[in-house]
């Protein structure tokens, strides 16, 4: 049965349904409608956002589909960009292993201790907003408004930055706590 507070989640599976359309743009070089597509789905995400805080509209479905689908979207993007040539495979491959390694530690920690307790760092949501206003900023350079290189190598290193300082703050807290828990037997 439908109600208005599942419509955070509706928004996050309309986020992950237009995952494939905006890799399909991407890879047809159509860069102009991958944009529009990609703002939609941000849109999309901040309202789904403030609806869940705001209503108080906040499920265990909502906790796992909002972070899904905003990866969904950004990883598909950087690897996209990738295959265009236009990103290097080191940042890829970062922020690829950045979530791997959260997800094997959230995983490893359930495992061995329990409940995990997933409450993203500001320095996590800062290292998503970067990769987000990469993505944005290479869209509408390729679309309608170019952009010097300098400011595209800006915005690489410090997605390069903020990924491995966020992906080294869930190690250490997440270590942290292990050898908390561990210390209790």
């Amino acid at each position: 049965m439908f109600s208005l507070r599942n419509i955070p989640n509706f928004l996050s599976v309309l986020r992950v349904l237009l995952v494939p359309p905006v890799v399909f743009y991407l890879l047809e070089h159509d860069y102009t409608s991958a944009l529009v597509l990609f703002v939609i789905a941000g849109a999309t995400d901040s309202l789904d956002g403030w609806l869940a805080k705001h209503f108080h509209w906040e499920s265990a479905l909502g906790e796992i589909l909002d972070p899904l689908a905003d990866k969904l979207l950004l990883v598909s993007s950087y690897v996209c960009f990738y295959w265009l040539e236009l990103l290097p495979l080191w940042l890829v491959a970062s922020v690829i292993l950045r979530d791997v390694f959260i997800v094997v530690g959230g995983v490893s920690y359930r495992m061995l201790f329990g409940k995990v307790d997933i409450n993203p760092s500001y320095m996590s949501k800062l290292n998503t907003l970067m990769q987000i206003v990469l993505v944005a900023t290479m869209l509408l350079s390729l679309t309608w408004l170019p952009m010097d290189e300098l400011v595209i190598q800006i915005l690489i290193w410090t997605v390069l930055f903020t990924t491995i300082a966020s992906g080294a703050m869930y190690v250490f807290s997440w270590g942290a706590r292990a050898l908390k828990e561990s210390s209790k037997d």
